[in-house]
């Protein structure tokens, strides 16, 4: 993949489509090219540009967590014992292979990893934890916090001119 170029390199056109897309990827090319003052073809081509440089990574579907039944979202904040490159490179290989974490993030502060689980419910976070967070090598310590609602998750870049 291409590393992104930064908005500094993208024009007013590049970022209207980039919002477009976020607030709706399957818009067709033509109502996407109308939409941000283009015809069909050049639309197509800067959306496959976009593509190539790695600023648009994929397009996904969103589903709803409570109806397919994953019900609890934690947060939890992670430290780690040692802290190696060769350490922190597998325990985030660990931790991504396990389909309960949806987001990992290297953070500063008190706590080394911010992850996001998703499980069906308290016993399942629980089994998630003694089973497999726990056996991780590097892993020293665990601070849970659970979402009680959620208002926005997964929502759109604030793309503008001057980011």
């Amino acid at each position: 993949m291409t590393v992104p170029a930064n908005t500094a390199n993208f024009d007013a056109i590049d970022l209207k489509i980039l919002r477009e897309l976020q607030a709706d990827a399957r818009l067709p090319n033509n109502v996407l090219a109308e939409r941000v003052g283009l015809s069909p073809s050049p639309c197509s081509r800067r959306v496959k540009l976009l593509e190539e440089t790695g600023a648009i990574e994929g397009y996904r579907t969103i589903v709803n967590r409570s109806a397919v039944g994953l019900g609890l979202t934690v947060f939890a904040g992670i430290r780690v014992g040692r802290h190696s490159a060769e350490g922190k490179e597998n325990f985030i290989k660990m931790l991504l292979a396990m389909p309960e974490v949806i987001a990992c993030h290297l953070v500063s502060g008190d706590i080394d990893f911010l992850i996001e689980v998703v499980v069906r419910d308290m016993e399942t976070y629980e089994a998630t934890v003694l089973n497999r967070l726990l056996s991780l090598p590097e892993l020293r310590d665990i601070r849970t916090s659970f979402a009680m609602r959620t208002y926005r998750s997964s929502g759109p870049l604030p793309l503008s001119p001057s980011n």
